[in-house]
């Protein structure tokens, strides 16, 4: 019952959010095959091997296979990335998939925990923040964001993406008309590429914190489910016990009378 009131909160910021999500993207797309990308070092691709995995997870249990499949999923990618060559750095939201890192041979370059209560898009601000700031100082190469999107209570899918560098779109996409930048290109794409950056991250907490909501209610729906079964099983085994017992008894009492007589 918790989970199902979470849930629908958590739903409801992810349906609210998603429009400005899919529109930011959408705008960018547009933008990114038109502009100058030497503007700007999140669209250009850096030489090197350095990655980083930004694994998003839960901070509690008791959902079913929610994290596990997140985390068997980051380890498959980084088995990949370094069977390429790459080195290969996490950051990782959820005490979850920290704890279950920290004892691998992987090195986490940051570790957030405790912002699911109290979600906001400060957080992603902070996350965003750090990440644009460490692509810029060139500590890693390539940014991969891997998430649980939202489909349904009972559904929900692991997303792999890549957020840095942005690269431009395999297809054509049209914002319609001409292209006028004002001030200019590199001021919009200063003010522009940090704030979709954040969008996106946004945009996968949310999708988490709903996909988590909605696996623990049916996890414990499952558990409740499994538990009453079980006690009608134990109850309908005690009572034949207990009838067993009761049938002895007065089979020794008739016995008993006979045997007086």
């Amino acid at each position: 019952m918790v989970a199902a009131a979470k849930l629908r909160r958590a739903q409801d910021r992810v349906v609210e959010a998603r429009p400005y999500a899919q529109r930011m993207a959408l705008l960018l797309q547009g933008l990114v095959g038109r502009v100058n990308r030497n503007l700007h070092p999140m669209l250009n691709r850096q030489e090197g091997s350095r990655l980083e995995v930004l694994l998003v997870t839960a901070d509690r249990g008791l959902c079913g296979g929610f994290n596990g499949n997140l985390v068997r999923k980051a380890a498959e990618v980084v088995r990949q990335k370094r069977a390429e060559g790459n080195e290969v750095s996490l950051n990782i939201v959820g005490r979850k998939g920290r704890d279950f890192f920290r004892r691998r041979e992987i090195p986490i370059r940051k570790a957030t925990v405790g912002i699911f209560d109290r979600l906001g898009y400060e957080h992603a601000v902070e996350l965003g923040t750090d990440l644009t700031q460490a692509y810029g100082e060139e500590k890693f190469q390539e940014v991969h964001l891997i998430y649980n999107e939202f489909k349904s209570a009972i559904s929900q899918k692991v997303i792999v993406k890549q957020l840095l560098p942005i690269d431009p779109p395999s297809g054509e996409v049209s914002l319609g008309g001409g292209t006028l930048f004002e001030p200019s290109e590199e001021d919009i794409l200063k003010m522009l590429l940090p704030r979709y950056i954040e969008g996106q991250v946004f945009q996968a907490l949310l999708e988490s914190s709903a996909s988590e909501q909605g696996a623990r209610m049916v996890a414990m729906d499952s558990a409740t489910r499994n538990a009453r079964e079980m006690i009608s099983k134990l109850t309908l085994y005690f009572n034949k016990a207990r009838q067993a017992t009761i049938t002895k008894e007065l089979m020794d009492i008739v016995g008993g009378a006979e045997a007086l007589k």
